[in-house]
């Protein structure tokens, strides 16, 4: 094998064949993970599962007019892929802020932050994909009393906001 000057960890024994690349099918996820009342996961990569050392990835289905209970992530840092419905989700100490998401978005979780993800369609399952920061699914459920009308909050973009 060429040098590229780059570090690499020696070669296993299989080649990389069974420990490189994993491929794991939509149908096979685990469910046995950290669940939050009102949402269902499934981890698809996790130490457990393929090895992996520094993230976990999974999916996030919640039925409609769902929402789960307001939670954090510990030190984890999570982004959610809307993959089809509508997630609406607040955050905060008393989840005061509230923001929307529809298919393609991506919304970025810093590590712990309360939040709650609602699904804001009376007649879709909101599917996502979840990636955290982390080889394991932390979850810390929470009991917050929450304000009863948030404040709707939109993103900016702090590098390419208008001058």
């Amino acid at each position: 094998m060429p040098h590229d000057g780059h570090d690499h960890p020696s070669i296993p024994e299989d080649g990389w064949k069974h420990s490189g690349v994993r491929v794991i099918p939509g149908d096979s996820l685990d469910a046995n993970t950290a669940q939050t009342p009102g949402m269902h996961r499934a981890a698809a990569i996790n130490a457990a599962r393929t090895g992996a050392q520094k993230i976990w990835a999974g999916t996030v289905h919640i039925h409609p007019d769902a929402k789960t209970g307001a939670h954090h992530h510990g030190p984890l840092e999570s982004v959610i892929y809307v993959v089809s419905g509508r997630a609406r989700m607040r955050w905060g100490e008393r989840l005061e802020f509230v923001a929307e998401a529809g298919p393609g978005d991506f919304i970025y979780v810093p590590p712990f932050v309360p939040h709650q993800e609602i699904n804001a369609s009376s007649d879709e399952t909101l599917r996502c994909v979840l990636v955290r920061s982390d080889n394991e699914a932390v979850v810390v459920n929470l009991d917050i009393e929450p304000v009863e009308k948030p404040e709707g909050v939109a993103w900016i973009d702090p590098i390419h906001k208008a001058p």
